[in-house]
């Protein structure tokens, strides 16, 4: 019997209060996908959510009498969450599908365990947890979460007709949990229905995107993408662009123990084009700062490994960090990629790397005049005031931050008498 009795997670005095609560007088509740999931495979838990046999309703008339915070998060489509010692555990009743239509279910509750799995996405995250932690694999979760194979629960293009981010999904779990080929009756599936991903929200898109990014190595996962045509109908900018980089940057990522970043994996798979980015951002409805540090990836020129400190200081001050870091450390990754047996691509990524040290400890400094030094110098307000302070901050720029405000006050008087 497979059991996750003894682990920590499971044994938790919040999580057993909400399963007793659910078990009792007839009620069933069961611990179910992710988190028996990451369990058996010895990765960590984080939200657990529960499967229940009692209707919504029931579930907020237990809680206020056990007081117990019941918080209706979609209590429409069955879901209630409970918080017991500030820790949340969403609660949904076992559905049965009535109606679907690829991207919006029409469920009915129902008390059929057997439904509720099937109904489901990857036989993967359809295992549950009973009350005292035997697992109960319904539909084959347990064989294929052991070959880490990624499998449709039933029919592929069934499953992908009810809800098309599955096909998203199926390549998401892949680069997170599969192993090996995907599964070729998934793999069909996917792509026969690739053009239905256009009727998907951006959001959704994007979120699927970004967890997919964020894997350990999402690199066979993209190249699947890319050879069934998925990845083009995501980022069709990736088309000439290609994948190539992820291989090299996934370990340099590993190698220097820098965290998955999907925003510098994105970058990595599209070209430096500020207008082609600004509109990929606005299609995906990515966040202001996203989108923000995607332009200034973009606006960063290419940097020369063997650039002097003095002029790489001048060009941090003029651009944003974050653009400058994304640049060096996808350059040291093309460079580390060659350095095996290349002296060259060797030295290039030493100096790349100490670049990239200077960036992380270096603080801007800031330009001792403002617009009142001007104004109190005697230039008249308006562009003049810019024009004179751009071209003293040139100045000081170009002697290495050197020049006390002493000087600059003497140069802005010079310059406002001429």
């Amino acid at each position: 019997m497979t059991s996750v009795a003894g682990e920590a997670w499971f044994r938790d005095e919040a999580l057993q209060r909400a399963l007793s609560l659910l078990n009792a007088d007839g009620g069933e509740g069961r611990v179910v996908g992710g988190a028996v999931r990451n369990s058996l495979m010895g990765l960590p838990v984080a939200d657990i959510d529960i499967a229940t046999t009692l209707l919504p309703e029931a579930v907020v008339e237990r809680a206020a009498a056990a007081g117990i915070k019941a918080v209706p998060t979609g209590i429409a489509h069955g879901t209630v969450t409970l918080v017991i010692d500030g820790k949340p555990f969403e609660i949904t009743t076992l559905r049965r599908d009535v109606e679907t239509d690829g991207r919006r279910a029409r469920v009915a509750f129902s008390e059929d365990w057997q439904a509720d799995a099937e109904r489901r996405d990857l036989t993967i995250n359809a295992l549950y947890a009973s009350v005292d932690g035997e697992v109960l694999d319904l539909v084959g979760g347990l064989a294929d979460l052991e070959r880490r194979n990624i499998r449709f629960i039933g029919d592929a293009a069934a499953r992908i007709a009810e809800d098309h981010l599955r096909i998203l999904r199926f390549f998401r779990f892949f680069a997170h949990y599969g192993s090996g080929r995907p599964d070729a009756d998934g793999l069909r599936a996917c792509a026969a229905a690739r053009s239905k991903i256009a009727a998907l929200s951006a959001e959704r898109v994007w979120s699927e995107m970004k967890k997919l990014l964020a894997a350990k190595d999402p690199g066979r996962a993209l190249l699947w993408m890319r050879q069934v045509g998925i990845l083009t109908e995501v980022l069709p900018e990736t088309e000439k662009w290609g994948i190539d980089a992820i291989p090299a940057l996934v370990t340099t990522e590993q190698a220097l123990r820098w965290p998955s970043d999907p925003l510098l994996r994105l970058a990595a798979i599209v070209p430096p084009d500020a207008a082609r980015l600004a509109k990929l951002a606005e299609r995906l409805r990515m966040s202001k700062a996203e989108a923000a540090c995607l332009q200034a990836w973009a606006n960063m020129p290419a940097i020369k490994d063997d650039m002097s400190e003095a002029a790489f200081d001048r060009l941090l001050y003029r651009h944003d960090a974050s653009g400058v870091v994304a640049r060096l450390k996808l350059a040291l990754a093309i460079a580390r990629g060659k350095a095996e047996g290349d002296f060259e691509e060797m030295a290039r990524a030493a100096r790349l790397s100490k670049l990239l040290e200077r960036t992380t400890k270096w603080k801007r400094p800031a330009f001792p005049l403002g617009g009142a030094d001007a104004l109190a110098a005697g230039i008249a307000a308006g562009p003049r005031v810019g024009e004179v302070l751009g071209k003293l901050e040139q100045e000081w720029l170009d002697g290495n931050f050197a020049m006390s405000r002493a000087k600059l006050l003497a140069r802005l008087k010079d310059l406002a008498s001429a």
